[in-house]
Formats: C-alpha cells, structure tokens, sequence
C-alpha cells in the first residue's frame, strides 16, 4: 500500500517522516523543485539569511520533538538577548515580553491559534544553521521519495484507493493521500473527491510578506541596537512595519564584525532594498551603504482565518471519513507557525495508518 503525501513543505514532510516510522511506503509529489516551501535559509559567506520564519514559539514542542527524533536536537539553540522595541516614528521605546510578535500578529485572534495557545512570554527558538535545517534533517531520509516539479492536479476514485493527476499529464495511483498543500488548492481537491464543504477552506486569506535582509560592517551602525528587533506603531506611515536584528538575535546569523538586519516591509511600489535601508538608516543611524541585500517576497504568505474556521475543517475531516482513506493539513488548516505545522502533518500521518490499519 502506497500512500502519496501532496507537498513537501515542513507538514508534508513531517507527514510523510510519520509515515516512514511506521514503515508505510510512501511518495511525495510537490510542484517545486526543492523541499520545505516557504521555509528557506541561505548561508552566504557566514551569513545565516532567512526567507521564511526565522524561529518558533519556545513553549511549541511539536517541533522540537520532531527534531531530535531526526538526531538534531542539539541543534536547537536560544536567542542571544531578550526584549524588542516599538518604534514610535520618533524614537524606540521598551516593549513587555511577547508584545512585538502580539503586534506582528504572529499570536493570531481566532480559534485556530487559541487551542493550541503557547505563552509568548517563553521567546523563541531556532535552528543552528537555520530553520532549514529541519528540513534538510526529515528530507535527507527521504529523498528517494521525493518527487520535485510533480504537483497533484486532480483527483479521481480507482479500484483500490485514488488515482492522482499529476503536473505534466501523468498520473499515480495510491491506496490514500495526504495533502499538505495550501488551504485554495486543497479546499479544491477534496471538493472534487466528494467532500463538498471543502469550499470553506477557500475562505482561508493568505497575505502577502515581504522581507528585506541586508548586511553591514558593525561599525556602520552608530551604537549597537538592544534586544531582538523593533515594531513599528500603527499610525508609522514608512514602508517598514518591523525589524529583526538577525545576527544579535541568534547565534552565528553574521561573521565577526558585521550585522544582519531583516526588515519586513509593507508591500511597496519602490524598490524594496532602497526603502528598507534608507528607514533603518534613520531609525538606527547606520551610515554608508550595504554590504549586500536579498529580498524575499511571496504573494501569498501567511494564513488568516475567518471566524468559524476550525469547526468548518472539522467538518470536512468528518467528510473525509466516508471517503478511502484522505487527510489533510498545512498551516491554511491547523494554524500558521511551524510547529503547528509540524503537529498537522503528523496528525494527518496517523489519521492515514489508523484507516488503513
């Protein structure tokens, strides 16, 4: 029996590890060309540069259990410093423990987050190298069955289980399925197999992230910034809505000598580099340019739900029952951070083996 996991970012990966575990054969189809989806860390010249999330909730285990299942538990490191600031327009003022990411939205406001509530108070982890050294720890293991540029693009009862259309015309026949795909493309999918209101996941708004990293010589910066980062106050009319002082965040983000910021931008008709280094010049008084820059932008980035979501979500997994065996997970379903996604892959893994026995 075959089951074919739909997407290898960090759920469908964590699904399809649940499933190796329980040595069910498994596929991953995903219509990128590399593993982990919005989770990307570039390390150019001892730099550490995240596209994606650069850490995860210290109170959230999912993830850190799933670590050092994968033999990179000592990988998991702490923030060098604690604190962040809020920028008022005029001056950065001290913020509480956990208010920046409050303000970011990074806690969301509906029922989804709220039952799996962690304190922000407890900060953040992260990875050694990078949150992509999850993923690399899950996908090393699994790359004999990993399927790059194949996304699933139909679905179809067979005799024994599902027959999926594939990116290119081919098709692969699997005895159940996992998707692990965004909230529009899966709300699609199940619709088609039989499970009408699968249309409410399609309710799920994803907005978009931009994000600017740009490197500098420490002695470019007047004095060095205290805490984690900066948010900036809603009535600020710049571009730059926060900023992560990357490399005194973490451990290891930049060479000896140098600083990385990231600054998260509102979407901008200008230059984005342009923007983010000319507002963070005037907020930390950096003089000269940067070293170096890279711009991550992604049309639909972070999910947010509308009122009602996770009853509707329990209702199609309900759906789903009456259906071979079919789960579904991903941060447009369970809830946006990673170990959260961490948690829906593995919860959809089982859901699987149980059905199949």
């Amino acid at each position: 029996m075959t089951v074919a996991v739909a997407g290898a970012g960090i759920a469908g990966l964590s699904a399809a590890w649940e499933l190796s575990r329980a040595r069910v054969d498994a596929i991953v189809l995903d219509a990128g060309r590399r593993p982990g989806g919005v989770i990307v860390s570039e390390r150019p010249e001892g730099f550490v540069v995240e596209g994606g999330p650069d850490g995860f909730l210290a109170a959230e285990l999912d993830i850190q259990v799933l670590a050092r299942e994968a033999g990179i538990g000592a990988r998991l490191v702490d923030p060098l410093v604690r604190g962040s600031s809020l920028w008022t327009g005029e001056r950065l003022e001290p913020l509480p423990e956990g208010q920046a990411a409050e303000l970011l939205g990074i806690q969301l406001h509906d029922d989804v987050e709220a039952q799996h509530a962690a304190p922000l108070q407890q900060g953040f982890r992260t990875f050694a190298t990078g949150m992509a050294d999850i993923v690399e720890a899950l996908a090393g293991p699994l790359v004999p069955l990993i399927r790059p540029a194949q996304g699933v693009t139909g679905l179809a009862r067979a005799v024994r289980g599902w027959r999926l259309s594939l990116t290119g015309g081919s098709t692969v026949e699997a005895a159940a399925v996992i998707f692990a795909l965004p909230a529009w493309t899966t709300a699609r999918l199940v619709v088609a197999a039989g499970a009408p209101g699968g249309r409410h996941l399609d309710d799920v708004v994803y907005h978009p992230s931009l994000t600017v990293s740009l490197a500098y010589r420490a002695e470019q910066l007047a004095a060095t910034p205290a805490g984690t980062g900066f948010v900036a106050a809603g009535e600020w009319s710049g571009a730059v809505r926060a900023c992560s002082y990357s490399s005194l965040k973490y451990p290891h983000r930049a060479p000896a000598g140098h600083v990385l910021l990231r600054a998260f931008l509102s979407p901008v008709d200008g230059d984005p580099t342009t923007l983010a280094h000319t507002e963070l010049a005037s907020i930390l008084r950096i003089k000269g340019v940067p070293l170096w820059s890279r711009v991550f932008a992604w049309s639909r980035g972070l999910p947010r739900y509308r009122p009602g979501h996770a009853q509707h979500v329990a209702a199609v997994r309900h759906e789903l029952l009456r259906l071979p065996p079919l789960a579904i997970a991903g941060a447009g379903l369970d809830g946006a951070g990673v170990s959260a996604c961490v948690r829906s892959g593995r919860e959809a893994a089982k859901t699987v083996i149980t059905r199949l026995g």
